[in-house]
């Protein structure tokens, strides 16, 4: 464990984090990447067990909440989500945000906690989406401000301690590929959104028509 007193001492050790296939993963290595230029030992880990004593771990995207035991081998364990938290802690909060009209979305940088998305928030800055952006234009929007949030913090003069979060908390569950099924009564406008946020190759949009099923995938022609 650090302390306040060798905060700035290089090159401190840094996990950063990424338990499953997640698209979030190139982000991930180029985190790794920009750390190690900064001057700390920067690695990326894809299995709890084998993330190291440090200074910080830096958990992109994962799906599964790190244990005490887990936590307990860095100083600092901090969790990158989007959402207007305690609102929309969870799943694919990106996604939820987007399918309920919203093209304002928080990023936030908090304190790993047992509960989920539960601890003091450090950062937060808002992405503003124009309405016409696919899951790649978003996903890069965020995954790009989810490499300076984890910079900034390390950048730092001394570690900052985040605020607590302060609301009734609410819950986004885990995106299912059913959860990409379109109603072939209802137009393309109506059903934008959800167009918007399908990915292609994982999870296509589709739609059952007349005893059969059909899928979509969408991209963006450019001018």
């Amino acid at each position: 464990m650090t302390s306040d007193a060798d905060w700035w001492t290089r090159p401190r050790r840094i996990a950063v984090v990424v338990d499953n296939p997640s698209w979030v993963l190139p982000f991930a290595e180029e985190l790794v990447e920009a750390l190690n230029a900064d001057g700390d030992q920067a690695t990326l880990f894809r299995d709890y067990d084998q993330i190291p004593a440090g200074t910080a771990a830096f958990f992109l995207g994962c799906i599964r909440i790190a244990p005490m035991p887990v936590l307990e081998r860095n100083r600092f364990n901090l969790v990158v989500h989007a959402s207007p938290l305690p609102k929309g802690r969870g799943f694919s909060p990106l996604t939820w945000l987007i399918l309920e009209g919203q093209n304002e979305v928080p990023v936030c940088l908090l304190h790993a906690a047992p509960d989920v998305d539960s601890g003091p928030i450090i950062y937060r800055e808002d992405l503003r989406f124009d309405g016409h952006e696919l899951v790649e234009e978003m996903r890069l929007a965020l995954g790009r401000s989810s490499i300076g949030l984890c910079r900034r913090f390390l950048s730092e003069a001394t570690p900052p301690a985040g605020q607590q979060q302060v609301g009734e908390p609410s819950y986004y569950q885990r995106r299912k590929p059913d959860d990409s099924a379109l109603d072939p009564h209802k137009t393309i406008a109506e059903q934008f959104d959800l167009l918007r946020t399908v990915d292609n190759r994982k999870y296509p949009a589709f739609f059952d028509y007349r005893g059969h099923r059909y899928e979509i995938r969408i991209t963006k022609q450019e001018k």
